[in-house]
C-alpha cells in the first residue's frame, strides 16, 4: 500500500469511528475486569470471614475457591464478548474502511 491509502484510511471519519468504539468497549471492558480483581482481593482483605466459610458443614471447600473460579471464568467471558464484537461489529467498519480507501 502506498502512503496515499494510508492517509486516506486516517482521514476517513470511519476509521475515526471505529477506533473510537473499539478503544471505549476496550476501556469498558478493562475496567469490567478490574473492579471485579479490586472487588476480589477487598473481599480477601476485609471479608475474610466470607473467603474462609464452607460451602455447607460436611464440605472442606469454601467460598473462596467458587468465587476465584469465578473471577477467573469471568476473564473468559469479558474476552470472548470482546471477539464476538471484534468479529462482527468491528470487522464489518474495518472491511467497510478498506473498500472505502480502495476505490
Amino acid at each position: 500500500m502506498n502512503d496515499s491509502i494510508y492517509i486516506s484510511i486516517q482521514n476517513s471519519p470511519r476509521f475515526k469511528e471505529l477506533v473510537k468504539k473499539r478503544e471505549r468497549f476496550a476501556w469498558l471492558l478493562s475496567a469490567i475486569m478490574l473492579g471485579l480483581y479490586a472487588a476480589f482481593i477487598l473481599l480477601i482483605a476485609y471479608g475474610s470471614h466470607i473467603m474462609g466459610t464452607k460451602l455447607s458443614p460436611d464440605s472442606s471447600i469454601t467460598w473462596g475457591i467458587p468465587i476465584g473460579v469465578g473471577l477467573i471464568l469471568s476473564a473468559f467471558v469479558l474476552t470472548g464478548i470482546y471477539v464476538r464484537r471484534a468479529n462482527g461489529e468491528f470487522d464489518e467498519l474495518n472491511n467497510a474502511i478498506l473498500k472505502e480507501a480502495g476505490q
